[in-house]
């Protein structure tokens, strides 16, 4: 690897990124050379990357559906597979008015459902909180509002009955698999937002519990899980009185149970 004060082309950033293990180091060494101001900040980024921080914390933002969505450290970045889930609730409920993105995260869930939708009533809600405030910097531009709290104990009392989108990316790695995720997530990603208890359905089921208590006539909740979980999952969602059905995309390898009243 050259040293990191020659860094001055791509090439060379591409020889640096390869060298630290980086395995798309060309489409890594263009984002990086857009995002550096100066020769300085430049050989900063690139060392953070060899040292093995996520490339989206790195440049201080992740592409989420179109958007640029500011992540900051200690909070999730949103996954590419989950612009599915916002796929699923966009053709579920097109009309939809009300929108609460729980376990927020950096809100990306959310701030892509309401750039789609246009003027929605926006909220969501992270017991994180880092994300919060993270999520407050991708959600206020578009209106919305955040809250600080454990899922729907956050909310706002008045939302009860009204809202159209429930979309919940809840953790769902059971806890005895999160020495298996990759560095980056396990490294650099709070616990909180990964370990979804010995199962991994512990908070699926505590939402899917309290949805209907919050849906509006015709709402959905919709959450991300694994092939092997989707059963409970679905059976979790019949146990809270929801009619549940399985979307799910080889492409992007997602799965989304979408539970309706």
């Amino acid at each position: 690897m050259p040293p990191l004060s020659s860094l001055s082309s791509y090439d060379a950033v591409v020889t640096a990124l390869r060298a630290a293990g980086c395995v798309f180091a060309e489409d890594e060494a263009q984002l990086i050379l857009g995002a550096a101001h100066d020769p300085d900040e430049l050989a900063a980024m690139v060392r953070r990357r060899a040292d093995g921080l996520p490339l989206e914390l790195v440049l201080g933002w992740a592409e989420f559906r179109g958007l640029r969505i500011t992540v900051e450290p200690g909070v999730f970045v949103p996954r590419r597979r989950t612009e599915f889930l916002v796929e699923q609730a966009l053709a579920q409920a097109p009309g939809a008015s009300v929108v609460v993105d729980l376990c927020c995260g950096s809100g990306a869930v959310g701030a892509a459902l309401a750039a789609a939708l246009g003027q929605v009533d926006l909220h969501a809600a992270d017991i994180d909180p880092s994300a919060v405030r993270c999520a407050h910097r991708n959600i206020a531009p578009l209106g919305g509002l955040v809250h600080t709290g454990d899922l729907f104990e956050a909310l706002p009392d008045e939302l009860r009955g009204r809202v159209d989108i429930l979309a919940a990316n809840v953790p769902y790695v059971p806890t005895g698999e999160v020495g298996l995720l990759p560095a980056e997530a396990r490294d650099h990603e709070p616990l909180v937002a990964l370990d979804g208890g010995a199962d991994g359905l512990d908070v699926l089921r505590r939402v899917a519990a309290d949805a209907p208590r919050w849906l509006a006539p015709g709402g959905c909740l919709l959450v991300e899980t694994s092939e092997a979980q989707v059963p409970a999952a679905v059976d979790a969602f019949a146990d809270g009185g929801l009619t549940a059905r399985l979307a799910v995309s080889e492409e992007w390898y997602a799965n989304v149970v979408i539970g309706t009243l």
